[in-house]
């Protein structure tokens, strides 16, 4: 059911938000495969020395944390438990498809990805596994390969698919994860199931500063941002950093999930 042991300590660090993971040393980790190292093309580019964002290597999970986990780390987190959390670390949709605080029931199947869930609730659950949520850089490089190669979003056919995927409404109960292809690295379900936290989930459609007298940030969006984008074609992945630009740390939705992430150890490529 779980895939690791949780690490009780780390659950009022998770709480709080406040602290970072240190990387374990046995690798592979349970569940997870090898992503990496290699670099990432932004969506935005800053400046001309930016066309490139170095990626190194970590561990990912293979499909996202499903309601059967999650059950199993609030079973040992009652913090974590709905009605127990305090509305600054998850709004009134947290869990709120479960049947009960310990109870997943009909809506949510073990297998099913687990959603409803705020970045707080996220981050404590990898934490308490001794991982950490993926940076976007990390999650947007794995999302970027196809069955077949590093990066695909030059291809017409992966784009066409990704926005076929996009464009479907989610179900009211959701399928079980890994029922999708993998990609080049063994990962699956990064489209098409759920959308997924990231550790740095607001950084990119940020302003540079917040005392500004104009709008935050209005040169990130609509046609003045696409001025400054690397990939003007790539609307998936316009899409995604326009949902994560639009969320709080407290918020849940009903298609919004998550996956685990690990250093490798002593960094090694």
């Amino acid at each position: 059911m779980s895939r690791g042991h949780f690490k009780t300590g780390a659950l009022v660090a998770g709480l709080l938000g406040l602290t970072g993971t240190a990387a374990r040393a046995e690798p592979p980790p349970r569940g997870m495969v090898k992503v990496g190292p290699g670099t990432l093309r932004p969506v935005y580019v800053p400046s001309p020395e930016e066309q490139r964002v170095p990626v190194a290597a970590f561990w990912m999970d293979r499909v996202p944390v499903t309601n059967a986990e999650f059950l199993a780390f609030v079973r040992q987190a009652p913090t974590w438990r709905r009605g127990a959390v305090p509305r600054l670390f998850a709004d009134a949709g947290y869990l709120r498809h479960w049947a009960g605080p310990l109870r997943p029931g009909p809506d949510a199947a073990p297998d099913a990805p687990v959603v409803g869930v705020s970045w707080f609730a996220a981050r404590a659950y990898c934490e308490a596994r001794g991982a950490r949520l993926p940076t976007e850089a990390e999650w947007e490089f794995a999302a970027s390969a196809s069955r077949t190669e590093v990066d695909a979003r030059d291809t017409e056919a992966f784009r066409e698919q990704l926005l076929r995927w996009y464009s479907r409404p989610t179900p009211r109960v959701l399928p079980p994860v890994g029922r999708t292809e993998a990609n080049v690295w063994g990962v699956k379900d990064l489209h098409g199931l759920i959308w997924e936290w990231v550790l740095d989930f607001g950084n990119t459609l940020v302003s540079e500063d917040s005392r500004e007298g104009s709008p935050a940030g209005t040169s990130r969006f609509c046609g003045a941002g696409a001025l400054s984008s690397g990939e003007k074609g790539d609307y998936a992945s316009f899409m995604r950093l326009a949902f994560r630009g639009s969320l709080q740390a407290a918020y849940t939705t009903g298609n919004l999930g998550f996956r685990c992430a690990r250093d490798l150890a002593g960094g090694a490529p």
